[in-house]
């Protein structure tokens, strides 16, 4: 196993998903095709795909977490953009902080603050 490379979250409109991670994200895609949107964040890619049959009750069975420096500001950030409140901010022990919002197509969007984590090289 070399590692996590890339989350994909399925989208009902993927014109507007792919307006809507832009802006989230601050990142242009680096592939865009009408069958997948790509998007490299941080040497990690975020992936999305067109739903066949597009629903925003979507299984909470995976949470990918996208690291940040600032929680709240990244969490009120998403929910002034058009996400929804899944989880607040919340310190799950030292200085580990964790939350998720959903995306405005039903996708849960993991955000994570841990600075015991490096990236091995």
């Amino acid at each position: 196993m070399l590692g996590l490379r890339t989350t994909i979250y399925k989208v009902g409109d993927i014109t507007k998903a792919k307006k809507w991670y832009t802006k989230a994200f601050g990142v242009q895609p680096y592939f865009d095709k009408p069958y997948y949107v790509g998007f490299n964040i941080g040497g990690y890619e975020l992936g999305l795909q067109p739903e066949e049959n597009p629903t925003m009750d979507k299984v909470e069975s995976v949470v990918s977490y996208w690291g940040v420096k600032k929680i709240q500001e990244t969490y009120d950030r998403l929910i002034e953009i058009g996400a929804t409140e899944n989880e607040k901010p919340y310190n799950a022990g030292g200085e580990l902080m964790t939350a998720t919002v959903k995306d405005p197509f039903g996708n849960v969007i993991g955000l994570i603050y841990n600075p015991y984590f490096k990236l091995k090289e």
